[in-house]
């Protein structure tokens, strides 16, 4: 009788485990880690342009417990006179709005690891914030180190962004 209880106890704390173990399958995540952009193309009405400039700089990170915060800056925008951020001109924050995007939020990966969507909790442009963007409008397709985004804005100007995969250096 107690042997069998032993047994049982046994069999639980080992079916437990083996239910908490890491070794359990796990959805795969292509898009989680580190990239840089290393291209940024603004199309509207068949023109495209630069709308972080030639050499964009910037970081895209998608955490494996599903968050994400993306900055895009382009490098030429100049210094403010001021040196002080809440002083600039009206043309120096122009051109510090126009120039830079900054967002957060949540995602999601399909059952092969794909991105699905994601949620912007905030943003330098407010006009975001709760957005909530599925494939139809944001799509980010991992090949190797790579990854394109490609974003369909409500007013029908279309974003192509590439990254490429941040590797740690040793």
């Amino acid at each position: 009788m107690l042997t069998s209880r032993v047994a049982a106890l046994a069999a639980g704390v080992a079916a437990a485990l083996a239910f908490a173990s890491p070794a359990t399958a796990q959805t795969p995540n292509k898009v989680v880690g580190t990239w840089r952009p290393i291209s940024a193309t603004l199309e509207v009405n068949g023109v495209k342009s630069l709308p972080y400039g030639p050499e964009p700089q910037g970081m895209l990170v998608f955490t494996s417990d599903m968050h994400f915060v993306e900055l895009l800056r382009d490098p030429r925008i100049p210094r403010f006179a001021s040196n002080e951020r809440g002083q600039g001109t009206n043309e120096e924050n122009k051109a510090a709005m126009a120039g830079t995007l900054a967002l957060y939020g949540s995602y999601s990966v399909d059952a092969a690891g794909n991105f699905s969507g994601n949620i912007v909790e905030g943003s330098n442009f407010p006009n975001w914030i709760g957005n909530v963007r599925t494939t139809k409008e944001l799509t980010m397709i991992v090949e190797g180190d790579r990854m394109i985004e490609n974003f369909q804005r409500p007013g029908g100007a279309k974003v192509t962004i590439v990254f490429e995969r941040v590797t740690m250096k040793q």
